[in-house]
């Protein structure tokens, strides 16, 4: 025999074939509800971890970690400051840019868009857009060349591929003898880039830190210098660290201070949808609590028998708790191996049923990313199934405390 005896009778009330087929059809119903609401868990809360993983790599892979401004108008001293930043230990790339909001022309096809001027030898080490170059090379930029490397959607706007022509047109006007005029510059096309983010795909325009001064008539000011840190998440305190360093009034921020809205937001859903699909977990672990009521209602001559014989009130308490808990258990495990077999693939397995049934779940002109990344993590899958046993646990009180109050010479009467 199975010592203690309260795991020992539970295991076997488990196992034995119910007389009464709607207790054991609740049983499994639970069991299955857990395994469903766990398995929605992890698979959730993991797209929502790619989610988050993708957009904070793809966006700052596009705006670096942190950025040196002037308070009032663009940075003139970026020379003097750029030594002093690259000599930090803690920095591990500044580049300096500018910016300014344009408008293209190619034939009949015009669009709006952000033109960036940078610095193709520094801008690899605060951003990865050479890294998503489609066609053409960040080193085509020159001085002077008028070169410009456009988002993919955005020569698609155009209609326009390497070694076409686009029309830059600034905001600012210049007077002739035929009237005001707008600034325009004739560019040609150096490269395409794609990050598989509409909001840089579709208005984004790089050109050469110089040329995007000549055009916006900055002299030899920047809009400001970009950082790039060795540790991502320390990026607020060494901007802090910076602001006390610098030698004058500076804006210096950083990318939880640009994005702080955003990722509050997303981390926000993640807490909102882990207590909604807990719901689920709860809502079967109730199904628990129907099970083991109709359990004790059926085994109040074993429970009698068992007082009779000697055995403490919380002996028969145990044996409920061992028959409930294992329903809870292995539903669990069930969810858990389903749930982390469901969020390793499900990068394979939506696209399979877009494909299947000729629809598109996430749209790249709706969303900020164009398919459904995953990011299985360790702790929220510990989270979530502690979580789940703890409810099938809290579910068994109540009905194996009703049968340790069964009393004896009450239940056998009309045996």
């Amino acid at each position: 025999m199975i010592r203690p005896l309260p795991l020992f009778i539970g295991l076997r009330y488990t196992r034995a074939r119910r007389r009464n087929r709607f207790v054991s059809f609740i049983s499994a119903s639970s069991m299955l509800g857990i395994a469903v609401g766990v398995m929605a868990l992890i698979t959730v809360l993991s797209v929502m971890n790619g989610f988050e993983k993708e957009l904070r790599e793809r966006i700052l892979g596009m705006v670096s970690h942190a950025t040196v401004q002037g308070y009032e108008s663009g940075l003139s001293d970026w020379r003097e400051l750029l030594p002093g930043l690259d000599q930090r230990g803690d920095v591990i790339g500044a580049a300096p840019f500018v910016n300014g909001e344009v408008m293209m022309t190619r034939g009949s096809a015009v669009t709006g868009a952000l033109v960036r001027g940078i610095d193709p030898a520094r801008e690899t080490a605060v951003s990865r857009v050479a890294n998503n170059l489609i066609e053409g090379r960040l080193d085509t930029l020159a001085d002077g060349e008028y070169r410009i490397i456009l988002g993919s959607r955005l020569a698609r706007e155009l209609g326009v591929t390497t070694g076409d022509a686009v029309s830059v047109i600034t905001p600012e006007v210049r007077a002739s003898a035929a009237g005001i005029l707008p600034r325009l510059r004739r560019f040609e096309v150096g490269g395409i880039f794609e990050v598989d983010m509409a909001q840089y795909d579709g208005s984004l325009a790089l050109i050469h830190l110089a040329d995007a001064q000549r055009l916006l008539r900055m002299g030899d000011t920047v809009s400001g210098i970009r950082l790039e840190f060795d540790d991502l998440m320390a990026a607020p305190a060494r901007v802090r660290e910076i602001a006390r360093a610098l030698p004058g009034n500076y804006l210096v921020s950083d990318w939880t201070m640009q994005h702080r809205n955003f990722f509050r937001a997303v981390a926000m859903e993640k807490t909102v949808m882990f207590i909604i699909l807990m719901l689920i977990v709860g809502v079967a672990a109730f199904n628990i609590v129907s099970t083991l009521v109709m359990a004790v209602q059926d085994k109040q001559s074993d429970i009698a028998i068992l007082r009779t014989l000697g055995a403490r009130p919380l002996t028969v308490m145990g044996i409920f708790v061992v028959q409930g808990s294992l329903l809870g258990i292995v539903g669990t495990l069930l969810g858990t191996g389903a749930g982390i077999a469901l969020a390793m693939n499900v990068e394979t397995i939506v696209p399979a049923i877009e494909r299947l049934f000729s629809v598109e779940f996430i749209s790249g002109d709706v969303y900020l990313i164009s398919e459904l990344p995953s990011d299985l993590r360790l702790p929220d899958v510990w989270r979530i199934s502690l979580s789940a046993i703890a409810l099938s646990l809290l579910a068994t009180l109540y009905p194996a405390w009703r049968a340790a109050r069964t009393a004896p010479a009450e239940a056998l009467r009309h045996e």
